[in-house]
């Protein structure tokens, strides 16, 4: 499990919670900032389609910038191309932490969902 991404925003607690419990359970990881290095539309797109989860549980839909946009209104009206284009151009935009690994993608942090998928 080499090829691990964790994308996180250092000043979330829950991103802290998570490198936290992968640095405890010895998951060796590259890290990546989320806003200084907002994932691409390609990099969303297939690991969107690898989570096998709806496009909308990548959203941060408590964070100040999806409440700026409106995008409780906007998203349902949203072809998934342009959902994916938005979630691209601002990394908060997107809910954090991911972890991506060979086989999975998690996105948010439960303990016992990583717990159950990693080990």
């Amino acid at each position: 499990m080499k090829n691990n991404i964790f994308i996180w925003y250092p000043k979330c607690s829950t991103c802290q919670k998570a490198k936290k419990w992968l640095e405890t359970n010895n998951i060796s990881f590259k890290e990546r900032h989320i806003v200084e290095e907002t994932p691409s539309k390609e990099e969303l797109e297939k690991w969107i389609a690898q989570s096998n989860l709806e496009i909308k549980k990548f959203f941060n839909t408590s964070g100040l910038k999806y409440k700026e946009l409106n995008l409780k209104e906007k998203l349902p009206n949203m072809n998934d191309s342009d959902k994916i284009e938005l979630l691209s151009s601002n990394g908060m935009l997107i809910k954090r932490p991911l972890l991506i690994t060979d086989k999975n993608v998690l996105v948010g942090f439960k303990e016992k969902e990583w717990e159950n998928l990693i080990k």
